[in-house]
């Protein structure tokens, strides 16, 4: 048998992996995975360096806040008043389909601009809105391909 079909160089056949791409698409490196709960090696040093020092990272942050340091109050008010849904009362209009959200979003916005809602909670409403709309969606969705997965059954 002559060698007038092999490749010249034995590389040529194989399929080549681009940078960034170690492994053959579809078979991880490692099949089982991270355990579950195991840590980076490096927060585990880190974890260990600032157990020791805890309760002096504490006091020093409380330090901070009480001269004023905004970004230490912050993190001391957020540990000793955890942040908490309110129930608010808000004008909505009804949203029946994706073509309702523009001024129920525009109710969440005014309510916001006037200080009745925090940017974070309108933010909170706003993603509830969205998801809402999604589901109407959906739901639109298959009653029409119903629709038309009976249309053409009748024709059959």
């Amino acid at each position: 048998m002559g060698q007038e079909g092999m490749a010249v160089n034995f590389q040529q056949k194989q399929r080549r992996r681009g940078p960034g791409r170690p492994f053959i698409k579809g078979v991880s490196g490692n099949p089982a995975g991270r355990p579950v709960g195991a840590r980076n090696a490096a927060t585990e040093m880190a974890q260990a360096l600032l157990d020791d020092e805890a309760d002096a990272q504490v006091r020093r942050c409380v330090e901070l806040a009480l001269d004023g340091n905004p970004a230490a109050m912050k993190l001391c008010l957020e540990r000793l008043v955890p942040r908490r849904g309110r129930s608010v009362k808000l004008e909505m209009p009804a949203i029946e389909s994706a073509a309702d959200i523009a001024p129920a979003m525009g109710a969440i916005t005014r309510v916001v601009a006037e200080g009745g809602l925090s940017p974070y909670d309108g933010a909170e409403l706003s993603r509830i809105v969205e998801s809402w709309v999604r589901a109407l969606e959906v739901a639109d969705f298959e009653r029409r391909l119903k629709e038309l997965e009976d249309a053409h059954a009748a024709r059959a």
